[in-house]
């Protein structure tokens, strides 16, 4: 599933993001965790169906993100599943943030973790919702694809 060249593994991938909203910009971004959250993440343990992301205080935190407790440990040791995650960004970075989500009124969504290089990334990026009408459409074109590429194959 993972890229060998570049070593990226991909972890957890939020497809419903790409349908719910329209993906304007992505960014990467480092995710400060615990211990018991790196381990669960290696077993593939995450949820990033619900998850957002805000800048508060000039800080990126990732919010509502599911990580399963780590099974092996006890319960004393283990961490909350939703708990706010520090988002690691360039302060360049967050500044231009700020100005995307609070004026055009935008959202910060997970699209996908991996793994690169050893260390967790996780892919944010600055969505717009998208209208009932838009989703009608994408998946209009995506049947349309998928007809023409069925027509391609008998041929």
């Amino acid at each position: 599933m993972g890229d060998r060249s570049t070593g990226i593994k991909i972890i957890s991938d939020n497809r419903q993001a790409r349908y719910l909203y329209e993906i304007l910009e992505t960014y990467e971004a480092g995710i400060e965790l615990v211990g018991t959250e790196v381990k669960s993440i290696r077993e593939g343990r995450v949820n990033l169906r619900d998850g957002y992301a805000l800048i508060r205080n000039g800080e990126a935190w990732l919010s509502n993100v599911h990580i399963s407790p780590y099974q092996a440990s006890g319960q004393y040791f283990n961490h909350e599943p939703r708990r706010n995650r520090k988002l690691l960004l360039h302060r360049q970075e967050i500044n231009k943030l700020i100005g995307q989500v609070e004026q055009k009124g935008l959202t910060l969504v997970p699209l996908k973790m991996y793994f690169k290089k050893g260390w967790i990334k996780v892919s944010i990026g600055l969505a717009r919702g998208k209208k009932l009408h838009d989703k009608r459409e994408s998946i209009k074109r995506r049947q349309d694809q998928r007809d023409m590429s069925r027509a391609m194959k008998r041929y």
